[in-house]
């Protein structure tokens, strides 16, 4: 009798164990030579980026001194009734905001060119700028944006017609996406009244004088509120109401949304105890009642303005918990609401009186999937990419009308009855807001590189940036 021989488990097999080894091995290298790889490309981009400001400094001619709102600097431990007021901004100031005025994607402030050259627009300059995700704001003739420069986030102020740097600010702070998703700060610098209010991927806040760029006060609101960052940072950009800014830290306990006097820094009010998203706060008004829009990673809820109190909550939750577009508001009592990750869209409705508010469904369905870009309003339609291709709904029933053109994850505001709209890697193009078809009026090459950033426009100058590089364009209409 011959004894059979039995082959081991797989796991204790010494060939499969030493081909697991040697996989594990070649995969972490692999991961540290991208990381090397990955290193040096910031180092080298840092590197023609500092090359660049030095040289501009050095050619570029005295400006004239920027007719700006004066700042009322705050006493240590003055209240808001201690405090003067600082003027009123000039109505010039437009762009102020991420997404505008009304966070809506939406550009009224002067007509736009409705035609483009066949061989795309001249930029009015471009040039480097750093890492990160941020648009811009603009007012006095300046953009502010915040940009990832080695180890120190940085808010910088840049002269609209020329590009000149004019002055930066920075403090030590720095995030390093551990995935393809980017390095750097994700949140739009808000002007107000001379201002400037600009939030960190790693949740630092700071308000500067938006002439000189000194630090009035500043402060970690995750540190401030026992909060985690979220898995892909500090993205909602700050909301200035009356006399408060608006955050949104995410902590528990009634810590995830936060009001601070605009002034001093004092806490104001705090409320909810959700799970935060990347969407920005909005000050909007349904059913009669002005509110603070708030997008958590599973609702949607209204505030009370001038104490946090909640008015109506709406249930909306991705299968990841990631909400990232902006919802917008329709009409009095309805506003427009979109997410990816095969979620898709809705048409709620806030119904009535004082602070007996109650939200519903007018319709849902899956024909508009914002991932993290957001959709504009125009004439009863809804023109948004829906995972990364162009779409037109009508707003009142959610019926698809077309869906054409690929921009990957690209950023689509309104202007003059058309689209502009910027692709994922870099392109401009002009597109028709009308149901009846999908029109591509122009295209070209804007910016070199992946650009999921939000374009900003301000006196008819498109601004536009991503991690390598930022251009102006004139599109005013002559």
């Amino acid at each position: 009798m011959f004894e059979q021989k039995t082959s081991p488990p797989w796991y204790k097999s010494r060939t499969l164990l030493i081909a697991l080894g040697v996989v594990v091995v070649l995969v972490a290298g692999t991961v540290v030579v991208l990381k090397v790889v990955r290193n040096r490309s910031k180092e080298a981009h840092y590197d023609e980026l500092e090359a660049h400001r030095r040289q501009q400094a050095a050619e570029a001619p005295a400006l004239p001194a920027a007719t700006t709102t004066p700042v009322v600097q705050a006493s240590p431990g003055a209240s808001p009734a201690q405090t003067a007021a600082a003027p009123v901004a000039a109505p010039r100031n437009y762009w102020t905001n991420f997404r505008g005025p009304k966070r809506d994607g939406n550009y009224e402030e002067k007509p736009v060119l409705t035609s483009w050259p066949a061989n795309g627009l001249t930029a009015l300059w471009k040039q480097p700028v750093g890492l990160g995700y941020a648009s811009f704001s603009v007012a006095d003739g300046r953009a502010y944006t915040i940009e990832q420069r080695r180890g120190q986030e940085v808010v910088a102020a840049y002269d609209v017609n020329t590009g000149r740097e004019l002055w930066t600010r920075g403090w030590n702070a720095e995030y390093d996406a551990s995935d393809d998703t980017g390095d750097g700060p994700r949140s739009t610098p808000t002007w107000d009244e001379g201002r400037l209010y600009a939030l960190g991927a790693t949740g630092e806040l700071r308000c500067l004088d938006a002439n000189t760029g000194n630090i009035l006060w500043g402060k970690n609101i995750l540190a401030d509120n026992q909060a985690s960052n979220l898995q892909w940072a500090m993205a909602a950009s700050p909301l200035i109401v009356d006399d408060k800014v608006i955050v949104l830290p995410g902590g528990a306990n009634n810590k995830s949304v936060v009001a601070y006097n605009k002034l001093t820094g004092a806490p104001v009010w705090k409320a909810l105890s959700d799970q935060q998203a990347y969407v920005s706060p909005m000050l909007v008004e349904l059913a009669g009642r002005r509110q603070i829009l708030i997008v958590s990673a599973s609702r949607v809820v209204g505030l009370v303005p001038e104490t946090g109190a909640l008015l109506w909550s709406y249930p909306w939750d991705t299968s990841t918990g990631i909400n990232v577009s902006q919802p917008i508001v329709i009409d009095k009592n309805r506003f427009f609401i979109s997410s990816g990750y095969g979620k898709g869209a809705a048409l709620v409705e806030v119904k009535g009186t004082g602070q007996n508010l109650s939200a519903t469904t007018v319709w849902e369905n899956v024909n508009m999937k914002n991932k993290f870009n957001s959709s504009v309003y125009h004439n009863g339609y809804v023109y948004g990419l829906d995972e990364g291709i162009l779409t037109c709904l009508d707003v009142n029933t959610g019926d698809r009308k077309w869906k054409g053109g690929r921009y990957g994850y690209g950023q689509v505001l309104l202007a003059s009855g058309n689209l502009i709209v910027t692709s994922d890697s870099g392109d401009l193009a002009l597109v028709k807001a009308t149901p009846d078809a999908y029109t591509e009026v122009a295209r070209f090459s804007a910016l070199q590189g992946k650009t999921w950033n939000i374009p900003a426009i301000a006196d008819g100058r498109l601004l536009v940036r991503n991690s390598n590089e930022m251009a102006a364009y004139d599109i005013s209409r002559k």
